[in-house]
């Protein structure tokens, strides 16, 4: 019974996501991403933007959500193929409970995320965090296994964990005093803290257990992977030579972020330089399996851990030919 609600549930939520024509003989991939406007999560975009999967012949529908929970449900209903920046422990969670995932590279290892409260608020440390509301942006998201991590290292016994949704949403929450501490990803936030409007308590890497552990994943349908199996190996292609050219001297990619995300291209030059090494975003291993496993059962998001057996069905890194 369980299950039927589970899949029940997954089936209404494909109804955010619409089907469009074909513009082309290109083979349509589609995609549900986390965050619009994150470094890590602009790959398709700036990839897409400079033609690099045109090149490979894959044509993108990008549908953007608030967080994880909204990114996984269509890809369990089947209606986009991959879902992209989906929290791991959400992933191997779903996996768990029957949904038909499949992880197919790592979007995040480590993370840039950051929380921040008003400038004169009296919290200065995650220490002083007991009492008072912390923001996450869905249940299952990376961003609520930091604030759970948060919680369990920094012994947060009396603080309240809350969904507020994107980094907009959250500094509206924030700014009108509905949560203590909001969470965001550069660019967001970087004019405010500057403008000394927030001020930044803690990042996503004091949490030790954040540090070398692939927080956030690439998944596939598990259908579409074996159906479209051919189309996915082009799209992992042209996704990791998107992420090459995003690290290229070439100003271009500069300038097409800054007018996604409407920063300058100073602040765009500096998201990539101070806050995202390539090798956050390098999709080619998933990090820290061992701990990630024991969080799970910790957060309670499986009951036990998952065989080595069901490791290799759920992790099937897509390597491109070459890289």
């Amino acid at each position: 019974m369980r299950r039927q609600a589970f899949f029940a549930f997954a089936l209404a939520a494909s109804a955010i996501v619409s089907a469009t024509p074909r513009a082309s003989a290109d083979d349509l991939v589609k995609l549900t991403i986390g965050q619009r406007g994150n470094w890590d999560t602009s790959i398709t975009h700036l990839g897409n933007k400079a033609g690099i999967f045109k090149k490979h012949g894959i044509e993108l529908e990008m549908i953007y959500t608030s967080g994880s929970g909204e990114t996984l449900q269509p890809v369990i209903a089947g209606s986009v193929d991959l879902g992209l920046a989906v929290g791991t422990l959400g992933a191997i969670g779903a996996y768990a409970k029957g949904a038909p995932v499949r992880i197919i590279g790592a979007e995040a290892t480590g993370a840039a995320d950051y929380w921040y409260v008003k400038s004169a608020s009296p919290i200065k440390t995650l220490k002083d965090a007991n009492g008072h509301s912390i923001a996450f942006s869905t249940k299952g998201s990376s961003t609520d296994s930091v604030v759970r991590a948060f919680v369990k290292e920094f012994n947060l016994t009396s603080a309240t964990a809350i969904p507020t949704g994107n980094p907009s949403s959250t500094l509206t929450t924030v700014m009108t005093d509905q949560v203590d501490i909001g969470w965001a990803a550069p660019p967001f936030g970087l004019k405010e803290i500057d403008e000394g409007k927030i001020r930044l308590v803690a990042k996503a890497t004091d949490a030790a257990i954040v540090r070398g552990q692939t927080i956030r994943t690439m998944i596939a349908n598990s259908d579409a992977l074996v159906k479209r199996k051919e189309v996915i190996r082009r799209f992992m292609q042209a996704y990791y030579e998107s992420i090459a050219y995003m690290y290229s001297d070439n100003p271009q990619v500069i300038k097409d972020y800054a007018e996604f995300t409407g920063v300058s291209e100073a602040v765009a030059r500096k998201v990539r330089d101070d806050f995202f090494p390539k090798s956050l975003i390098w999709p080619d291993e998933i990090k820290g399996i061992d701990s990630l496993m024991q969080d799970a059962v910790e957060l309670k998001f499986i009951t036990t851990p998952l065989t080595k057996d069901q490791l290799a069905e759920l992790i099937q890194i897509q390597k491109p030919a070459t890289q």
